[in-house]
């Protein structure tokens, strides 16, 4: 069986590949396990400079497997969803994302704590959670605000559609948008320019960038999982995750 993330390392570079195009790399408790423990280690390991996150150049994830959710009640502090959401907000190493196709829930909220995004032509970002009688994660009711204002944001997860590649590099949510054929290769290579520079230069720069809302982040992830947890609870959410799973057969 082919593993879930595919771990390749070079030159300092660690790429993490979702890889369960199946289910269109949707995230499952095995697949957020994975993820954190192969962040974890790359944080202890001096020999990794930078980290590039991907899916395949058709599809990058299709966000929380909703199976999952089918009957849980709650986000325990001990959650795989949560330690991977803490876990990527305090990775102290440079983050790039490359990001094919689908980028749906976690797939665009994920995107905010990243230090580079390089999108395909072909991707489409949508935050759904409204749509499924949840509420925003990952500390996207913080992040995304600041990164596209307050009434763009809201549209974003209010209204939940989808938006395309080039309103995604205007409004600043990406660097850059590529040909999908010629995505993993560019950010593979951008990632190694990053692997190349000075480690602790790097690893500091990322922090200082980072620090006005490293705190913040941690408080609101926290405070958006008791929220998520609630709505979870709740009638509306698990009839409408039902229905999207029965849609799908």
């Amino acid at each position: 069986m082919d593993p879930i993330i595919i771990v390749e390392q070079q030159d300092g570079l660690l790429t993490l590949t979702l890889n369960r195009p199946d289910k269109r790399n949707a995230l499952n408790t095995a697949m957020y396990r994975a993820l954190t423990d192969a962040l974890r280690q790359a944080t202890e390991d001096d020999a990794i400079h930078a980290l590039l996150i991907q899916g395949q150049s058709d599809c990058f994830t299709a966000g929380n497997d909703l199976a999952d959710f089918v009957g849980k009640e709650t986000l325990e502090a001990d959650d795989p969803i949560l330690q991977f959401l803490h876990t990527l907000a305090d990775f102290p190493k440079p983050v790039i994302a490359a990001v094919g196709g689908a980028a749906v829930g976690i797939g665009t909220t994920l995107l905010l704590h990243c230090d580079l995004v390089y999108l395909a032509d072909n991707a489409r970002l949508q935050l759904p959670f409204v749509e499924l009688g949840l509420v925003p994660e990952f500390a996207s009711s913080l992040l995304l605000p600041r990164s596209v204002g307050h009434l763009k944001a809201a549209e974003l997860l209010l209204l939940a559609e989808a938006i395309d590649a080039d309103e995604a590099l205007r409004l600043g949510l990406a660097n850059r948008v590529l040909a999908a054929e010629a995505l993993l290769p560019f950010a593979r290579e951008q990632g190694l320019k990053l692997a190349a520079k000075a480690p602790k230069a790097l690893q500091k720069s990322k922090a200082l960038l980072k620090q006005e809302l490293r705190q913040a982040v941690h408080f609101v992830i926290d405070v958006e999982a008791r929220a998520f947890s609630l709505a979870l609870q709740g009638e509306e959410a698990q009839t409408r995750i039902a229905q999207r799973l029965k849609g799908r057969k």
